[in-house]
């Protein structure tokens, strides 16, 4: 049973930082490009950041703040999220995929406010 469990979402203020963590389990994790997008209320879900075959691709709206990172030990993949504005503000989704499969976590909230 596939399952990515995303966690660390929160409140946070303009400039802050959090890091979001999504532990993967029942797949071949190795063998999977790991993502994580966001949505925000009101608009499509868009790609974040990306990393698969020790490449990473980020959004450029995140180039420089974010950093996506994966151990493939705990089977984890992070988010470090710095340098945080409101426009940041969304539900962030855990997603594997290869090939034709595609996983997705349930989504972990953040809110960047003052």
């Amino acid at each position: 049973q596939v399952q990515l469990v995303e966690s660390g979402g929160g409140l946070v203020q303009p400039g802050g930082s959090l890091k979001l963590s999504c532990a993967a389990s029942g797949f071949t994790f190795s063998t999977y490009a790991m993502s994580w997008y966001r949505q925000a209320p009101g608009k499509e879900r868009e790609l974040v950041a990306s990393s698969a075959l020790g490449f990473t691709n980020y959004a450029d709206s995140v180039k420089g703040r974010f950093t996506i990172s994966r151990d493939s030990v705990k089977n984890t993949v992070y988010l470090q999220m710095n340098s945080l504005k409101p426009e940041d503000t969304a539900v962030y989704y855990c997603n594997a995929r290869r090939s034709y499969d595609a996983y997705w976590g349930q989504g972990t909230q953040v809110t960047v406010s003052s």
